[in-house]
């Protein structure tokens, strides 16, 4: 028979799941059923309710893709991370180590971040995923992602430094960078001005979406590591559905 402990234990993690799967659940009935656009494409309303339960209702259609792309992100994530835990120590092979890091998530990582928004974004949209997507950026775009992903992270840093909101609502404005560049093949300049530009008027839905991560992620963590990921996965999910409603809004309108 196993110790008092281990069952409250095992208890409390079914229903830390549960509650994830009701949280799911009750955003699904809610006004998020997805709507259908000129084509017929069933694309969800640009509400965080709506991202969130879209993102969930494809997740569970893409799961095992998703999952492999939130695991390949993870394990190339480790070696900045060990890098980053050397800071402070000084020697001239940490030195070199760090600046290897550095080098690693300015010319690497998001590629492979990139990537792997595209990916998600496919399956959002039920396209046909390959993972060779992921790495994609490396054989097209590569100066774009870079330069895109370094001109954003220089401007949120520089908002954050200015009492942190206007670091907040940098970040709000320009989270489709990295879509935009992969999805519509544009240039750095012009990806922030589109995210800009697409984001007025949804910038607290972002912001109360991002909030909204912040649970999620706590409550897949309780479940441990599996959970922590399926959390992420949604996350993902969700937001890639909010620039797919906004887009596809977008289009429509153009062409009414």
């Amino acid at each position: 028979m196993p110790p008092p402990t281990l069952v409250v234990f095992l208890q409390n993690t079914t229903k830390v799941g549960h509650f994830l799967k009701e949280a799911a659940l009750h955003l699904s009935k809610l006004k998020t059923k997805p709507m259908e656009n000129s084509k017929g494409e069933k694309i969800p309303y640009a509400t965080s309710r709506a991202s969130y339960a879209y993102g969930w209702q494809q997740l569970k259609i893409n799961f095992l893709y998703f999952l492999v792309i939130v695991l390949i992100m993870g394990i190339a994530d480790i070696p900045f991370s060990k890098v980053k835990d050397m800071e402070g120590e000084s020697n001239p092979i940490i030195y070199g180590l760090q600046l290897l890091g550095m080098a690693y998530a300015i010319f690497f990582l998001p590629v492979l971040k990139y990537g792997a928004d595209l990916l998600i974004l496919r399956g959002i949209r039920n396209e046909p995923l390959e993972l060779g997507e992921l790495v994609l950026g490396f054989k097209k775009n590569y100066i774009n992602i870079v330069l895109a992903h370094l001109i954003t992270t220089a401007i949120i840093i520089i908002g954050f430094l200015f009492l942190i909101v206007p670091g907040i609502i940098l970040a709000c404005r320009l989270v489709f960078v990295s879509y935009l560049v992969m999805d519509k093949n544009m240039e750095p300049i012009a990806a922030l001005e589109k995210s800009w530009a697409m984001t007025k008027g949804h910038g607290w839905r972002i912001f109360g979406m991002g909030l909204l991560a912040i649970p999620i992620f706590i409550l897949g963590f309780l479940c441990f590591f599996v959970g922590a990921i399926v959390s992420i996965m949604w996350i993902h999910a969700a937001f890639a559905s909010l620039y797919y409603a906004i887009d596809r809004k977008e289009e429509e309108s153009l062409l009414a």
